[in-house]
């Protein structure tokens, strides 16, 4: 039976397209939209904040990140006819004032956007960015932008940190497609492991679409293959050089120690090149080294399940790998929980007061003091109160800048994470966030509080 011609034009959920990123929010901020209008609050101007409340723990900072994607949401949101039929069709909306469904037919973001540059190292409490539009439009893109936001920050931040251990020099390369959670996590990832510190990604489309040179090795299967068929891992490695001559060779399918034995053999004869091997199982403290000796002018890439505290194994051991894979634990691992909270509506200051959720009152900014390239602290503060990191990136919905090129975000990345001291920098941080409060901010959240 063939599908209906309504069927056919629903977008694919594979496949989304930017024209479908109006709906793709939760319910609840439509709901929402629908009682502002009812109610005449929609035009009312709000600013909403998206911060975390807590790091991750053993988390010293975060390296803001999804900017760009953010930006491009809201350029071009909108809800196309057939959209806003299907919206109907749910009987959901049945009693929403006629004005909703106008006010979704012609929706257009024309509000400002305030937000800290990406590779910006932040902490608890502090705003990455700040919705400045009427009620509506501020409240229908959370969803978005919480997305795009939390997990890009939450990959970029473990990047930084994974640089930061490996030290500069190390080759670091992002390998999480098939961990990521889908196909446009998997594009994000990539994204925001190279604006963090990697060095590039083995996703093809992402490194083409960013403009990188995609970069890998080989798997088991390929040794697998043709030994069985050929009859020796030998023949499999010199299958591979005859196309990608002098490419990394991954060496631990059946013996490493073996395999790397008779790579020497071949190295020493002249019959092949070698630039790299991969290890990516087995003790790898012992197995790098007893390859090195082997191998002693051949660079040794290690995989499997790596993370920045067995990369700090592995240095401290003095293991001599030169380069690191780093795939499930980079794109998957606890969540940067970052939240999306109203903090002013027509010009009066809002807080949440709910126990262990409070949040702070009123339009922010972040005043960071830096001295000799050092960080010593930032005070939280009202936007009232001067110039800070947060930057108008958005002005009546036009943007105000172009998007950073993803090497400059990288290196503001490096520099701001250089800047921390050692104890924010520490994998195993558990500190207090190094930020106080304003007397202005302090002042407006006590006499918040106060009215109970």
């Amino acid at each position: 039976m063939n599908a209906t011609p309504e069927l056919d034009r629903r977008p694919s959920i594979s496949s989304l397209s930017s024209e479908d990123y109006g709906l793709l929010t939760d319910l609840y901020q439509l709901t929402m939209t629908a009682c502002y209008v009812g109610e005449s609050l929609d035009r009312s101007t709000a600013s909403f904040e998206l911060f975390v409340r807590k790091l991750p723990k053993d988390f010293g900072y975060l390296i803001a990140m999804g900017l760009a994607q953010a930006l491009e949401y809201l350029d071009r949101l909108q809800f196309s006819a057939t959209q806003i039929t299907a919206l109907q069709a749910t009987g959901i909306f049945k009693n929403a004032p006629d004005r909703f469904w106008d006010l979704l037919a012609t929706a257009k973001f024309t509000g400002d956007v305030w937000a800290v540059p990406e590779g910006t190292a932040i902490f608890a409490n502090e705003p990455i960015l700040r919705i400045e539009a009427p009620l509506w439009q501020a409240q229908l893109v959370e969803t978005y932008l919480l997305n795009t936001i939390n997990y890009q920050t939450l990959i970029a931040t473990r990047a930084a940190r994974l640089r930061d251990v490996a030290g500069a020099d190390a080759t670091l390369l992002e390998f999480g497609t098939r961990r990521a959670f889908g196909p446009q996590a998997a594009m994000l990832a990539a994204r925001a492991a190279i604006a963090g510190g990697l060095d590039t990604t083995s996703n093809v489309l992402a490194a083409l679409t960013l403009g990188y040179q995609p970069s890998g090795t080989m798997a088991h299967s390929l040794v697998m293959a043709i030994e069985a068929m050929a009859g020796s891992e030998r023949s499999a490695f010199q299958a591979f050089h005859r196309y990608f001559p002098g490419a990394p060779l991954l060496i631990d399918t059946y013996d490493p120690i073996a395999a790397a034995t008779d790579l020497a053999t071949q190295v020493a004869a002249g019959e092949i090149e070698l630039s790299a091997v991969r290890l990516d199982s087995g003790d790898l403290i012992t197995l790098s080294g007893q390859v090195k000796s082997i191998l002693p002018n051949v660079a040794i890439f290690a995989s499997g399940d790596l993370d920045e505290w067995e990369i700090a194994k592995l240095r401290s051991a003095n293991a001599p790998i030169s380069g690191y894979g780093l795939g499930t634990k980079l794109v998957t691992g606890s969540p940067v929980n970052g939240v999306y909270k109203l903090v002013e509506i027509a010009d009066r200051p809002t807080m949440k007061k709910s126990p262990g959720k409070m949040t702070y009152p009123g339009k922010k900014q972040i005043f960071r003091q830096i001295e000799d390239g050092q960080f010593r602290g930032d005070t939280l503060g009202l936007a009232s109160e001067g110039h800070g990191l947060l930057q108008l990136v958005m002005s009546g919905g036009n943007r105000q800048q172009p998007e950073d090129p993803l090497s400059v975000i990288r290196q503001r990345t490096d520099r701001h994470v250089a800047s921390l001291p050692s104890e924010l920098r520490d994998i195993n941080y558990a500190g207090i966030p190094p930020v106080t409060l304003s007397p202005a901010l302090a002042d407006l959240t006590q006499s918040l509080k106060d009215r109970g």
